[in-house]
């Protein structure tokens, strides 16, 4: 499967405009101040869905509305709910499968529209074995959150505002998960600006792209409980996003439970934001001895984390 360019990811960001909003790129001063840099904070927490999933959803739901009315997903949570909110708007009918093991706030807010709702299996990768294998009985079209052509081009708009926001950027921190986010913004930045350094962030207890760096290949790997459940699940065999990401990403860093949590109370204390233990992984991989540039930006992905969790995070 071919990747996207440039083109194809501003194309895409012509196709969501109605839908995903430009989030604001701001200069956190406390942070600023704390590593003796620019700090620029990219917060698609502020997106409708709460996440920056919208975008990929949006740039590949606007395709299949043209030849399709039924469309299919498996999701940790927020790529779940960017579907149904894109479905809606868009007029078709979607099934999403989620793990048992989802965030219960991701769960309910997917309730809320009106699409098929799933719950099956213990795990994120259980969940897209029966989700799989639903698409192949139903027909339904089936939408990868991340090993999608125009959803990575979708998820790539994202360094174009921020480029454009910011062009003198030296390097953008980008959470990952299945590599949808960082092969889109890695693919727009790099070809924005060839110098530019792109670094993954991932919670040391599920470091699935950092140990396909080490194979050299996609490998199943075992996972340990994490705050960042967005991030959560091994990578599909054959992904696209593990070529991008091993050609144009500069190092993938691992990030504590302890670092995380930390990174979620100092954004509330200090920025009043309430953001997710996905998102919080980029934040706290900002002390990392390998990240010395003078303006770096930091992808906030997302919001949608339970009250109750929040709660005893900031304890």
């Amino acid at each position: 499967m071919s990747r996207p360019t440039l083109e194809d990811i501003e194309a895409a960001g012509e196709r969501i405009a109605g839908v995903a909003r430009r989030t604001p790129l701001e200069r956190s001063r406390w942070l600023s101040r704390e590593m003796a840099r620019d700090v620029w904070l990219k917060l698609e927490c502020f997106q409708a869905t709460g996440s920056f999933k919208i975008r990929g959803a949006m740039a590949k739901l606007s395709l299949l509305a043209q030849s399709t009315g039924e469309v299919l997903t498996v999701s940790a949570g927020n790529h779940g709910l960017a579907v149904a909110h894109c479905a809606e708007a868009l007029g078709l009918n979607a099934t999403i499968v989620v793990p048992e093991s989802a965030s219960r706030a991701k769960v309910e807010a997917i309730r809320r529209f009106r699409v098929n709702l799933i719950e099956r299996g213990a795990s994120y990768d259980e969940a897209e074995r029966v989700a799989r294998a639903m698409g192949r009985e139903s027909g339904a079209r089936f939408v990868s959150p991340y090993n999608d052509f125009d959803v990575i081009a979708g998820q790539g708009t994202i360094a174009l505002e921020m480029l454009e926001d910011q062009p003198r950027l030296e390097a953008i921190i980008v959470p990952v998960g299945g590599g949808g986010l960082i092969a889109g913004v890695a693919i727009a930045a790099k070809a924005l600006n060839p110098d530019i350094k792109i670094y993954g962030a991932e919670p040391a207890a599920s470091p699935t792209m950092r140990e396909a760096f080490k194979a050299g290949r996609i490998i199943e790997i075992r996972e340990e409980e994490t705050i960042a459940d967005g991030l959560a699940g091994n990578i599909e065999p054959g992904s696209i996003t593990f070529p991008i990401a091993r050609e144009l990403v500069d190092d993938i860093l691992p990030v504590s439970e302890h670092s995380i949590r930390a990174a979620i109370r100092r954004a509330a204390r200090e920025d009043h934001l309430m953001i997710e233990g996905a998102a919080a992984v980029a934040l706290a991989a900002l002390g990392e001895a390998r990240i010395q540039h003078e303006k770096i930006g930091v992808i906030i992905s997302g919001r949608n984390i339970t009250l109750d969790l929040f709660k005893e995070v900031l304890g």
